[in-house]
């Protein structure tokens, strides 16, 4: 199997079957991301402990392939991770989509939402991979909770 073709299969298999489509019970933070361009539309949920660690999170809402797959390897990547190396992990993932992240051995480090690097070829599909990863990293600068925030990411 080539790369392009495992690439694919794993944006096919967070889209079809993700892990964390549903709703987090007593999420700590809660923020809506929309792409107004497309019409992709999340609602993010996460559970954070006394220690700043990420323990649980959820996504809801509609969108393309892209969109709700990447939110979804987003959220294995940042379960489990203190609120700083989530938000250390968003910074390269749009590095990566930017092209100014090109070395491998980082972008491994996203495990399979590396998988999306090649997106930056695509400048429309863009907005789609970044959209739950552009939420995360506001909800978590901001601190939004349960009923508050709405971002659009129209700006990369």
């Amino acid at each position: 199997m080539d790369l392009k073709a495992l690439y694919q299969e794993i944006l096919n298999e967070h889209n079809l079957h993700p892990t964390h489509k549903g709703i987090t019970e007593n999420a700590t933070l809660t923020l809506q991301g929309v792409n107004p361009s497309c019409g992709d539309n999340i609602y993010l949920q996460l559970k954070i402990d006394d220690n700043g660690i990420i323990t649980d999170g959820s996504f809801n809402g509609s969108g393309c392939a892209i969109s709700q797959a990447s939110v979804d390897m987003m959220l294995d990547d940042i379960i489990g991770q203190p609120k700083e190396e989530a938000l250390r992990l968003a910074g390269l993932f749009m590095d990566m989509i930017q092209g100014k992240e090109t070395d491998d051995s980082k972008i491994e480090e996203l495990d399979e939402a590396a998988s999306l690097k090649n997106i930056r070829t695509m400048p429309a599909r863009v907005k789609c991979a970044v959209l739950g990863w552009r939420t995360m990293k506001d909800m978590l600068e901001k601190n939004h909770t349960e009923g508050e925030g709405r971002q659009s990411h129209c700006d990369l």
